[in-house]
């Protein structure tokens, strides 16, 4: 423990986010540890506990005798102030050591507004930001999550780029360290050239990058023959062999995910053209029902939990989902773990589901259709009707339920203001239901309709749009506040200006690297944060450092030109994005992997679900 902490978290708000020492931590004996990690979470303590993907990553490694990983999150400004102050640099939960006495730095990049936190942890671990920077004696530092799809944003800052799933991956990673080292051929560059050997793994210092006059990429090319031209994402194969953690930290102050959380499958069948997730993660894997049951037993067992959430990108379509909830009811229902269902799609819910699942009994209903008219669910693949949300609504009414929740998006391509409009015609139709039931609720109804600003995203069917224009994104919020007169119906937007930022950073190049580093030296951190987010003050960043957001954000890109993230290959086809996209502007849809395969490509990567007798 660093000199003056003690005394410092007495005057810094929830002390309990830096002490370290949970129940469930991993503490190894260093004599024994060939490689040491400091897994960083750029965010606060209590976000960066709820990811179950720091729990994969976490536990995975601490399974190797010799690795030792162990959990970094970042500062809030109160504690970072007093470690400024005192000299106190970035330390480890579980050894208390400095972060950069470690053998790597590996950061998990969740979202684009994390990147001036991230390099300011980077600073705050008492490290130069930029790579080049960095000497032989200096951690590796290595950042995956997300945010890796399109690394280019950040590329200057980071060693390599984990791209895909991690648990088998950085470990094969960390032994190429511990050889190289043990062997004495160790020093960066030559392990980094190794590395970009490695299926996965992307080294930013090992390719060229040349712009036109107009902005545009030029060329991007690797500097050597045994450098990949693109590097291929990381998979797991089999999601019922591989590691799960079911010990897991048990936090000493409220997270915002204090449950247990069963991962049930990864992927997504139904390829929503907005939607990044639904393509990076191709293709579907499940675990079946047995493996879920006995891994929610055992978190239970381990941790006292009263709650189970099945998670997933959509959970309506996991194929075992009926057999998985039985043989959870079975022991969850007499010891009174009440089991949640996120994600549920409206086509899908059925009576069946909310009699079985407590978390609906005893809350609210959620559904996302995203778009209003079925023209526009056509552009973006939605595949679901008007008459599917009715029938769902119906069945909660019916069941006792008074409050709706709707997610919509707007600025989506092809968008019109009857779209807009439409928003809060539906809204009122869902109202309408609740008074077509002859036995209502007790509690007056309420429809909550939530709207968020389209952003283009890497590696979907819309990557090469541009998002409207800030003003017009207001004008649209706006335009649907005055149509919404109903007093039943609330209604919630997103900041535009914050969607505009990370449409930014989004669709970025390396360019942005020093904007980034500019505002993170002049204060900027926590942007995803409302009372530190600044849109005037990056403003005033891109400016100085001579850079038009509006071409990054509301330029439309052309099919042929080379987009910054093109290096990395996702198993999903370019062709296949470019036919989706074409396909949006007819409003022509395209059916879910389970009725038919379309050629997306990611079934090149292996997996499938072919184990579960109801995927048949």
């Amino acid at each position: 423990m660093y000199k003056n902490l003690s005394s410092i978290l007495k005057s810094v708000s929830k002390p309990g986010r830096y002490t370290g020492g949970e129940y469930g931590q991993i503490i190894k004996d260093k004599k024994d540890i060939n490689c040491r990690i400091a897994f960083c979470f750029p965010d606060l303590y209590e976000i960066g506990m709820s990811n179950l993907g720091v729990r994969l990553l976490y536990g995975a490694l601490n399974q190797e005798n010799d690795i030792w990983c162990e959990r970094v999150y970042a500062p809030w400004t109160d504690m970072e102030e007093k470690m400024r102050q005192y000299d106190i640099p970035l330390w480890a939960h579980e050894s208390k050591d400095s972060v950069k006495d470690f053998d790597i730095v590996a950061f998990s990049l969740q979202y684009e507004l994390c990147y001036t936190t991230a390099i300011n942890m980077i600073d705050l671990a008492k490290l130069p930001i930029y790579a080049a920077d960095r000497t032989d004696d200096m951690p590796v530092l290595l950042a995956g999550g997300p945010c890796a799809y399109n690394p280019e944003p950040v590329a200057d800052f980071f060693d390599v780029f984990s791209i895909g799933e991690g648990e088998e991956a950085l470990v094969e990673f960390s032994r190429l360290y511990i050889k190289m080292k043990k062997n004495g051929t160790y020093n960066k560059k030559d392990f980094l050239r190794e590395v970009s050997h490695l299926k996965g793994f992307y080294v930013p210092s090992l390719y060229d990058v040349e712009y036109n006059e107009d902005g545009t990429i030029k060329s991007f090319e690797p500097k050597y023959g045994d450098v990949p031209k693109k590097v291929e994402k990381r998979i797991i194969a089999d999601l019922n062999t591989s590691y799960f953690p079911t010990k897991p930290i048990m936090p000493f102050i409220e997270v915002v995910h204090d449950r247990i959380m069963l991962e049930t499958f990864r992927g997504c069948i139904r390829g929503c053209r907005f939607c990044q997730a639904g393509m990076v993660f191709r293709p579907v894997r499940e675990k079946n029902a047995q493996t879920l049951n006995r891994q929610a037993k055992e978190i239970y067992e381990n941790t006292g939990y009263t709650e189970i959430s099945l998670t997933s990108l959509s959970i309506s379509d996991y194929s075992c989902l009926h057999e998985a909830t039985d043989l959870l009811l079975e022991w969850t229902n007499p010891k009174k773990i009440n089991l949640s269902l996120p994600s549920l799609r409206a086509d899908s819910f059925t009576k069946e589901l909310m009699d079985k699942v407590s978390s609906i009994r005893q809350s609210g209903l959620t559904f996302a259709p995203e778009a209003v008219t079925q023209r526009l669910r056509d552009a973006i693949n939605k595949n679901l009707y008007e008459e599917d949300l009715l029938n769902a609504v119906r069945l909660a009414f019916e069941g006792g339920k008074s409050q709706v929740k709707l997610y919509f998006m707007n600025g989506l391509p092809t968008e019109t203001y009857e779209d807009i409009e439409g928003i809060a015609v539906l809204a009122k139709h869902v109202v309408d239901e609740y008074y077509k039931v002859p036995i209502r609720p007790k509690k007056p109804v309420s429809v909550t309709v939530s709207v968020s600003c389209f952003v283009p995203k890497p590696h979907t069917p819309f990557q090469w749009e541009g998002q409207d224009d800030l003003q017009l994104l207001r004008d649209k919020q706006i335009f649907l506040a005055e149509k919404i007169t109903d007093k039943k119906i609330r209604y919630n937007w997103h900041e535009a200006k914050v969607s505009r930022l990370e449409a930014v950073f989004s669709k970025g190049n390396r360019k942005l690297s020093k904007a980034i580093a500019y505002a993170q030296k002049n204060g900027m951190r926590f942007d995803a944060w409302d009372e530190y987010f600044d849109y005037d003050k990056w403003m005033q960043v891109f400016a100085k450092c001579s850079i038009d957001p509006d071409f990054y954000a509301n330029r439309k890109m052309s099919y042929d030109e080379i987009l910054p993230w093109d290096v990395i290959d996702i198993g999903v086809s370019k062709n296949f994005l470019i036919s989706e996209n074409k396909k949006a502007y007819k409003s022509k849809t395209t059916p879910n992997c389970k009725e038919k395969c379309s050629g997306c490509g990611a079934n090149k990567l292996g997996g499938d679900i072919t184990w579960c007798p109801k995927a048949r």
